[in-house]
């Protein structure tokens, strides 16, 4: 399969190295509106979980300053969105249009309407439409979402989810909720994801907190409501710019045992009830790898990506949205009514 990545910012290049070593993947086209990258050095691209970038050749690709261009390209299969999101939408539908399978960076857009329209334009076209929302792709969280469906450990009754970096100085969008939704969209969208992916959607959304952009502080604690829960908790966001370390962990209390991570040397764990902690043992697999590979199987067997349907990446926009209508009210409790 011919693909075309458009964007070669942070999530554009991490998507390129996993896509050279991927089976069945070629890449046929990258779209960027910088010259340097275009010509494969990437050696400046920075982000909240490393870098910098790699020099690569692009000798044998197609090279477009225009991601409207590189959407059309006839040569191409599929595209990778790794565009700033206010873009994704409009280079989205685009694709669609022109009979493109379509994988786009989270979050998927800004607001319902844009995720609706973007599965309908995949409906109408008959093609595959995919959210990258890795965090159900990498081992630690992919593994304890199979623990709790497997119902060993009993209900759960406890949930909480962290996740924590410096405000993004290494692109200037990021910092413009206009264009990225801010700190909330950027960052814990992941694990509101999350959430959908364990639970469902709640039943109402509250949150507190405080945006500061110019001194680079965003930061929310939201609490999803859920009937049987007693608390499910999303906190996070950015600390003040370019010093403050990524983090991301979560806790998992159950009847039967506690499931505990945390990416900065707290591999997952099992608390039991027992009064032991158990090690769980993780396949060695690249999130990023894991999640193209299974978009590509997709595409490939016209199957419908029911591991990350784009109906709950919508929801978790949605639920983004709740979340900061919440904070500008004070932690008023808002029902989910979408």
């Amino acid at each position: 399969m011919k693909i075309a990545v458009l964007g070669l910012g942070f999530m554009g290049s991490t998507h390129l190295k996993a896509w050279r070593e991927i089976p069945g993947a070629q890449l046929a086209a990258v779209a960027s509106h910088n010259e340097r990258r275009l010509s494969g050095d990437l050696s400046g691209v920075q982000g909240n979980l490393g870098g910098p970038g790699e020099i690569l050749d692009f000798s044998a690709v197609a090279k477009y300053t225009s991601a409207d261009e590189a959407a059309r390209d006839p040569g191409v299969d599929a595209v990778d969105i790794c565009l700033p999101t206010h873009l994704h939408e409009r280079i989205a539908i685009l694709a669609l249009a022109s009979g493109k399978h379509v994988l786009v960076e989270k979050p998927m857009a800004l607001d319902g309407p844009s995720c609706g329209r973007m599965i309908a334009e995949a409906e109408r076209r008959s093609r595959t439409l995919m959210v990258a929302q890795v965090l159900r792709f990498i081992p630690s969280y992919r593994a304890a979402a199979a623990l709790i469906r497997s119902g060993r450990l009993g209900p759960v009754r406890a949930a909480l989810f962290r996740r924590r970096c410096a405000a993004p100085a290494w692109s200037s969008w990021l910092s413009d909720p206009a264009r990225s939704g801010g700190g909330v969209f950027d960052l814990l969208i992941h694990d509101i994801d999350f959430c959908l992916h364990l639970f469902g959607k709640p039943e109402a959304v509250s949150a507190t907190g405080y945006e500061d952009l110019p001194r680079g502080i965003d930061s929310i604690v939201a609490q999803f409501w859920y009937r049987g829960i007693g608390a499910v908790a999303i906190t996070g966001g950015w600390h003040h710019p370019v010093a403050y370390p990524f983090s991301m962990e979560f806790t998992l209390v159950a009847e039967g045992g506690t499931l505990e991570f945390n990416s900065a040397g707290a591999p997952l764990s099992e608390f039991g009830a027992d009064g032991q902690r158990h090690s769980v043992e993780l396949p060695p697999a690249d999130g990023y790898r894991a999640e193209l590979e299974y978009f590509l199987d997709c595409v490939v067997n016209r199957r419908e990506p029911s591991l990350c349907p784009p109906e709950e990446s919508a929801e978790a926009v949605k639920l983004a949205l709740l979340m900061l209508e919440s904070r500008r009210a004070n932690g008023e409790r808002i029902p989910c009514s979408f």
